[in-house]
């Protein structure tokens, strides 16, 4: 399946302002991520900035970026926009949404996230690990997720998230990791519907999706990426890099 990797940045954040263009060791974290979504060799990848600065600083690194209007209410919104400027026609059936807070994302997991669209009743689909830190149960950052997974399956249909623990009971438990690959008319869709109830209660733009009636399937996969979110996030991050 073709596939179009899209980055979303922008500076304006209330936690961590300017992030895209906070420097971890040689280059800004978009910058670091935009190589790690070459290097998975899943597809052409563009950032999709809300900023002149940030165009700028993507071209000067070699990269393509598109402008796309600030006001954006979301990531989503701005990975659709800058497909439809691109490709207006559609050449490209899956559009992979790649956040630009991961500075230290393994690039195999843009490719993972695109499996569960072999299955054609599948709109969207993302990627998932296993808890093993037991602190993340209960940690509101970690957005979990009730997975229908078989015995030795690695793809399953992602029936809810939440920020809570779910679901109850003895098993496993699945942190979900922000990737999405979006069949190309779901993601005209989803950017098409109005938020939803279940939505802003979480705090979860995904659920958008699953109440309107979208399929999501989620694969399983065996890192997490750091997410930076907040200076703390940021200052491990560098260390991590430094360290590599």
């Amino acid at each position: 399946m073709p596939a179009l990797i899209v980055i979303p940045a922008r500076l304006k954040a209330t936690r961590l302002p300017d992030k895209p263009l906070a420097m971890i060791g040689d280059a800004p974290m978009i910058i670091h991520v935009w190589r790690r979504a070459v290097q998975a060799n899943a597809g052409p990848v563009v950032v999709a900035a809300g900023d002149q600065e940030i165009v700028d600083v993507v071209s000067a690194a070699g990269g393509q970026a598109v402008l796309t209007d600030p006001d954006l209410p979301s990531g989503s919104d701005r990975v659709h926009a800058a497909a439809e400027t691109l490709d207006p026609d559609g050449a490209y059936d899956v559009v992979v949404n790649v956040q630009g807070d991961l500075p230290t994302l393994d690039p195999a997991l843009v490719a993972a996230s695109i499996t569960p669209l072999s299955d054609p009743n599948i709109d969207i689909a993302t990627i998932i690990a296993r808890i093993t830190d037991e602190s993340e149960l209960s940690d509101p950052a970690a957005v979990k997720v009730a997975l229908s997974l078989q015995p030795g399956a690695r793809v399953g249909p992602a029936l809810y998230f939440s920020r809570n623990c779910i679901p109850s009971g003895a098993g496993e438990h699945y942190h979900h990791i922000g990737i999405y690959a979006f069949r190309r008319a779901a993601l005209r869709q989803f950017v098409a519907l109005p938020p939803t109830v279940l939505e802003v209660r979480e705090r979860l733009e995904q659920l958008r999706a699953l109440e309107h009636g979208m399929r999501m399937a989620a694969a399983l996969v065996d890192t997490i990426p750091l997410g930076v979110d907040t200076p703390a996030d940021l200052d491990r991050a560098r260390r991590l890099l430094s360290a590599n």
